[in-house]
């Protein structure tokens, strides 16, 4: 079980729909432009359709699947002009999450930050999967974003990185250094704990700016 999910209140039957089928959407295990069966996704997930129903409605808000009429409901594409959007909004709020996180944790927080920061410190040695090592910058990034302390920027910034990540994936076997780009996070999650604002808030600049140019590197 994932750190995110041992540390999280029990979910409904809907958020259990919505977490799974977007972490699928997320990493690219439900393809761009695959359809989405209910049935299929409820008996996979066993939750039952009206919870899977009410995930995709607010999957399409987050811009992760696409329902046309009398056709059904798609994952969206990977459209890599959406990068600069979204890096342009990654650039603004990435920093200011790792600076209010910085300032405003609590020691508990702290802990859990520490011990991830170990935790990553030592992934490049011990997991080869890209997919896994991917899926825990995802995890970092989360966790962060809980840190900041605001409900309201948690969300728009797990949103837009869903959205990044699912660009990462696609290029995914083409970027060499994945694993030194989720290594970032050990300073990044040493200067939250620390309280250092200003040293988090350019290391999640720096981190965000290094993504986009990974991506754009191998286009």
């Amino acid at each position: 079980m994932g750190l995110a999910a041992q540390l999280a209140v029990p979910a409904s039957l809907a958020d259990q729909a919505y977490e799974g089928i977007r972490d699928r959407l997320v990493m690219l295990d439900i393809r761009p432009g695959d359809p989405l069966n209910d049935d299929a996704l409820a008996q996979e997930l066993g939750t039952g359709r009206t919870p899977v129903r009410e995930a995709l409605k607010r999957l399409e808000g987050d811009r992760l699947v696409v329902a046309y009429p009398r056709r059904g409901t798609f994952a969206t594409a990977v459209d890599i002009t959406d990068l600069a959007h979204i890096s342009d909004i990654r650039a603004q709020l990435e920093p200011l999450a790792a600076s209010r996180a910085a300032e405003n944790s609590s020691a508990a927080t702290r802990a859990r930050l520490a011990d991830l920061a170990e935790d990553v410190a030592g992934l490049e040695a011990r997991i080869s999967d890209r997919r896994e090592l991917l899926r825990r910058d995802v995890r970092v990034h989360r966790e962060i974003y809980r840190a900041a302390g605001n409900p309201y920027l948690e969300d728009i910034l797990v949103r837009q990185d869903n959205l990044a990540t699912r660009i990462w994936c696609l290029f995914l076997d083409r970027i060499p250094a994945i694993a030194g780009h989720v290594g970032e996070h050990v300073a990044l999650l040493e200067a939250i704990v620390e309280g250092d604002a200003d040293t988090a808030g350019r290391l999640a600049l720096e981190h965000v700016v290094g993504f986009e140019r990974a991506v754009r590197a191998v286009l």
